[in-house]
């Protein structure tokens, strides 16, 4: 009896501390000195050759979805990615998210690109899991197509926890 009290009272606090890590919101000042709020990236595809994480990144004003692709193109070819982000929700229907920044970190070793969600498209995009992306990759090849395997429901999850949090 004592080991199942034990094991009851184990899961209870392992589902709990999943629960609030979900919500762990991280910021960084940017070199303009605003404040950007973000979560680590999850990985929504990975394959031997390439992989793609996405995050949702707010400045409070606006909601962006940030991509972190690999491999990516060197920072002179890199930054001439301009085009728009095209994503397929679970609803059926197709987003396109303007492009907003490309963006190279940790002494370029990380690339990641901000694509805007557009205020008319929040909702969808904080009830429908993601289901795929293409991105066009400029320099390196025409159109990088992602099937979304791993953490469809990661973009979904981030926003209610911003908008969750906006409201109070």
């Amino acid at each position: 009896m004592k080991k199942i009290s034990f094991l009851v009272l184990f899961l209870c606090f392992v589902f709990n501390a999943k629960s609030i890590a979900q919500c762990e919101i991280k910021n960084r000042v940017q070199a303009d000195g605003s404040m950007i709020y973000f979560f680590e990236p999850a990985v929504f595809y990975t394959t031997k050759s390439k992989s793609l994480k996405i995050n949702i990144v707010t400045d409070k004003e606006h909601y962006f979805v940030a991509l972190q692709p690999t491999p990516f193109p060197e920072k002179k070819v890199g930054k001439k990615i301009k085009e728009d982000l095209v994503m397929h929700l679970a609803d059926n229907k197709t987003y396109t998210l303007a492009h907003y920044d490309t963006q190279y970190r940790r002494n370029d070793s990380i690339m990641q690109v901000l694509y805007l969600i557009d205020d008319k498209d929040l909702d969808a995009f904080s009830n429908y899991e993601a289901v795929s992306a293409e991105i066009n990759m400029q320099g390196t090849e025409f159109v990088r197509s992602y099937n979304f395997k791993l953490h469809k429901n990661a973009i979904v999850e981030q926003l209610k926890c911003f908008l969750k949090k906006d409201e109070n």
